[in-house]
């Protein structure tokens, strides 16, 4: 297959539009390349060549037939539209149609078409020119970006053109709105998500036909309209009232802010407040249920302060460094509230995918949780205490049932081992009738098992709560980890010191005192926990560390 690209951009490869050429290029070509099928593919960029516009002197028809009187860059056009088998054309949006220089080409097509008046067979017009050549094999395909929130109801003039040229229903199309959006470093993960599905299209278009699956794919929005408006109106860096020029990092404040979601608000206002260090500027963010505001001026009070410089802001939004690892290096500081940190992509992300963050979260549909290792451990230590052999009995049918129980969830390393070593120490009850011996070996592994994780690359706790922040993304987060590591050391070492005070004070006559010690030390670790998991990252995030 001969395959001519018309790059209709007067930005030639910078084009959007060739971004999307360039992915659904990709799909076809790879599809075919599978097949063993030969595929060749040439590139014209029309604001490259020297092609006139037409002078209407009919000289092609009459005086030089099938041959235009201007000698330029046309020749060589028509002469690889003859040879192509697939002409696509990928073009923006210009004045709801084609740029004038590919409409020059366009119009310098007339010697391919004879004189002659003819007869159209599709409903298309009133009447038609037959081709001087058999281009009935030929395949086209447009692809063109534009301006608006959505490419629905702005291209109708396009398809009029095209109607008459390929004839209708004789062409694909690729039309996307927010086209600008390719060409932001900072939306990435949003438009390579939209470019994988245009590189689908191109390996369907291979097999046959792009399925109406992809269609619909492709015409699905970027970005909700008032989210893109919001945008693409602060993109121009211009005052709406006055006029005046505003400064690069007031655009960017405006567009992150513009990404709020009020769908997500929580019934908490609040006001976000950037100073970016390296050019003087601070910025307030309202966030409140009606949508968020920018201020200049600086009169509300904060609830979340962010000091950065805005070359890391920047850099962060563009995927450039991680938001958690530059804060945990200390190349930018939090204060105030730090739980919009927390939720950075529920409030700042449109729900579909979540957009690079300083610090996010994110669901998964099924994942391990800690209630399946703490049933074994609770059950073995509680019913072996109350009587060792009937308390075995039933940790063994626990432990056993466990994975049906929990079978909604993953069953994680420490799940596993946590099952293994609660049944072991059942049966060692069972056989030595040593039930507190048993117990408080329990005790010990239990310890050992959270030190020992101190050692690994997921500790304990990390194992069960990463997947409140991002999954095993959360596994590349410094402080994420810090906090984890400190918290399964002080976990272990907590329940060693159960297990040696359990061993001991029993011979010194503290037994009825050891229950409530064990309990009081382990609820105020678990409270501990809770805030020391909130306290820790902001006392970072505040550069005290």
């Amino acid at each position: 297959m001969n395959i001519l690209v018309i790059n209709g951009s007067p930005k030639g490869n910078r084009s959007n539009s060739m971004k999307l050429t360039s992915a659904f290029l990709k799909g076809l070509y790879d599809k075919r390349k599978a097949s063993s099928l030969e595929t060749q593919v040439e590139q014209i960029d029309v604001c490259k060549m020297h092609i006139e516009g037409c002078r209407g002197c009919f000289a092609c028809w009459k005086a030089t037939p099938g041959r235009c009187c201007m000698d330029d860059d046309m020749t060589m056009v028509i002469d690889r539209i003859l040879w192509a088998d697939l002409i696509i054309y990928s073009f923006p949006l210009y004045y709801f149609n084609v740029p004038g220089t590919l409409k020059n080409l366009i119009d310098r097509q007339l010697p391919m078409v004879l004189p002659f008046m003819s007869e159209r067979t599709d409903g298309v017009g009133s009447g038609s020119h037959d081709a001087r050549y058999d281009m009935s094999g030929k395949k086209y395909v447009l692809i063109s970006t534009c301006g608006f929130y959505s490419a629905s109801g702005n291209y109708d003039s396009v398809h009029s053109m095209f109607d008459h040229i390929c004839g209708k229903d004789n062409y694909e199309t690729i039309f996307c709105g927010q086209g600008e959006l390719f060409s932001i470093k900072e939306l990435a993960a949003k438009t390579e998500a939209y470019l994988k599905t245009v590189t689908q299209a191109g390996t369907e278009y291979a097999e046959g036909r792009i399925t109406s699956e992809t269609h619909d794919k492709l015409k699905a929005l970027l970005y909700p309209k008032e989210v893109f408006e919001k945008m693409a109106d602060a993109s121009w860096g211009i005052d709406k009232d006055s006029g005046d020029k505003e400064d690069e990092s007031l655009i960017f404040t405006r567009q992150m802010a513009a990404l709020y979601n009020s769908k997500n608000y929580d019934g908490k206002d609040r006001v976000l407040e950037i100073c970016y260090t390296d050019r003087g500027c601070t910025y307030q963010i309202a966030l409140t249920k009606d949508g968020s505001e920018v201020f200049t001026d600086g009169h509300l009070k904060y609830t979340t302060r962010i000091d950065t410089p805005y070359s890391v802001w920047l850099a962060i939004a563009r995927n450039e460094i991680r938001g958690d690892e530059a804060l945990a290096r200390q190349m930018y500081r939090v204060t105030g509230d730090f739980s919009l940190m927390l939720k950075w992509d529920t409030f700042f992300g449109d729900g579909t995918e979540a957009p690079a963050t300083p610090y996010g979260s994110v669901k998964s549909e099924k994942h391990p949780v800690m209630t399946t290792m703490l049933i074994a451990w609770i059950t073995f230590w509680v019913a072996v205490s109350v009587n060792t052999q009937t308390g075995a009995l039933i940790t063994l049918g626990v432990c056993a049932a466990l994975p049906l129980i929990m079978l909604r969830y993953e069953l994680a390393i420490y799940d596993k081992i946590s099952i293994a070593a609660a049944a072991l120490l059942s049966i060692l009850a069972l056989t030595s009738g040593q039930g507190s011996i048993a117990v408080n070996a329990g005790y010990l592994l239990f310890g050992l098992l959270w030190l020992g994780s101190c050692l690994t690359k997921e500790p304990l706790c990390a194992c069960y709560v990463k997947y409140d922040y991002n999954g095993d993304d959360a596994l590349k987060n410094p402080i994420f980890m810090r906090t984890n590591y400190i918290l399964a050391a002080g976990w272990g070492i907590l329940y060693i010191a159960i297990a040696v005070w359990t061993w001991f004070l029993p011979e010194a006559g503290f037994t009825t005192g050891l229950i409530i010690l064990n309990n009081v030390m382990t609820i105020l670790m678990g409270l501990f926990t809770v805030w020391f998991q909130k306290w820790y990252p902001a006392w970072i995030a505040r550069g005290r560390h």
